[in-house]
């Protein structure tokens, strides 16, 4: 039996739906599959309209959608550079442990360098210990000392509501 092939391809809007297949299973796993409430209709203007807000690339084996990574640019005061953010990077439970996360972060680690980014970040859930381990084999660091702070449209209306 021959190798799975894998391909790594930046998304087109004409894969919006499988982007909205791999979030959903993406929020299972998480276990916040109530909180996913993007649309495919959310997804083309965001990703594809006229300021895309992220870019998405898709891991296909055998031209099958496995998992995908999401990111898009942060800026770095003190280095005077952009950086890479690492929203999501998902493979499905089922095309695990083939090297497709791994070929995902390589590809991401490629752009990074071709866009001179100063540095690639992303958060982890607390509770995914695989993903941690994953992580640190390949020589990502903890930033233990940050904490994550968020604002969601409720209070992001409160807060633009308050007096200055």
């Amino acid at each position: 039996m021959s190798k799975p092939k894998l391909t790594i391809r930046p998304a087109t809007a004409a894969d919006v739906p499988v982007i909205l297949e791999l979030i959903r299973a993406l929020a299972t796993y998480e276990r916040s599959s109530d909180e996913a409430s993007a649309t495919e209709k959310q997804l083309h203007e965001v990703l594809f309209g006229p300021k895309p807000a992220a870019e998405v690339l898709l891991a296909l084996e055998n031209e099958r959608a496995v998992g995908f990574a999401v990111f898009f640019h942060n800026f770095s005061t003190w280095l005077g550079k952009p950086g890479l953010y690492l929203e999501d990077l998902f493979v499905r439970l089922e095309d695990r442990g083939k090297g497709y996360g791994r070929a995902l972060l390589i590809h991401l680690a490629k752009i990074a360098r071709e866009r001179s980014c100063g540095r690639m970040e992303w958060a982890v859930l607390d509770w995914n210990e695989p993903a941690i381990n994953f992580y640190r084999k390949l020589g990502a660091k903890s930033m233990d000392e940050w904490t994550v702070f968020r604002l969601t449209p409720d209070d992001i209306a409160q807060l633009a509501d308050s007096s200055d």
